[in-house]
């Protein structure tokens, strides 16, 4: 847990850096929302993890830019790109939304197009390792949970106090947190074959 007054690269630089330097060696996959900064310092820090932007992110700041009335239909659309069952045929359907909605949406495609490398990361994996990096809402409802906690505090005396409350926020939050990972044991060994150096199953 970090506290600063603002998210950068050189906050994201110090995060990372002070989990290398508790042993962590690696980081397989990292989803993120996208936040300045963030990727390259991962990059910098673990230069092999495989970087992914949370789709559910990039939908939510896509729709935004979309006419109510066209949402719906342009979303049926855009479904058909981030559920592809392959980055080819994501591609080909990307081009396919151009195609239909680039003269009307020409900044939404553009910020597809921009953060092409990045979405498109987890087409390299099997349905059940995509199924846990597409989205960062596991992280987002952690958050929600400690922000009802905090909200209604105002000001904190210190960094201190906040870490306290958040810390025993956090030892509520996690007795909830019981619920096995769908096909765990089939995800384990795909990515015990993706990663032999750096997961092992045994």
């Amino acid at each position: 847990m970090y506290i600063s007054k603002s998210e950068g690269a050189n906050f994201w630089l110090s995060c990372l850096s002070d989990i290398q330097s508790r042993r962590v060696k690696d980081i397989l996959i990292a989803c993120t929302d996208n936040l300045t900064g963030f990727s390259d310092a991962i990059r910098n820090v673990f230069p092999e993890t495989t970087v992914h932007t949370c789709i559910v992110h990039q939908i939510r700041n896509s729709i935004k830019n979309v006419a109510n009335k066209n949402q719906k239909i342009f979303m049926k659309d855009l479904k058909l790109v981030y559920k592809a069952v392959s980055k080819e045929q994501a591609e080909v359907e990307l081009d396919n939304l151009e195609l239909k909605w680039g003269e009307d949406y020409p900044i939404v495609i553009k910020f597809w197009r921009d953060n092409w490398d990045k979405l498109s990361a987890y087409f390299q994996y099997s349905d059940g390792i995509r199924k846990m990096i597409y989205t960062t809402n596991t992280v987002e409802g952690y958050h929600r949970q400690i922000r009802k906690v905090t909200k209604n505090k105002g000001v904190f005396t210190s960094d201190t106090a906040l870490e306290k409350l958040v810390y025993l926020a956090y030892r509520n939050i996690r007795k909830k947190w019981t619920m096995p990972l769908d096909n765990w044991g089939k995800t384990a060994q795909q990515l015990t074959i993706l990663y032999p150096d750096s997961f092992k199953l045994f």
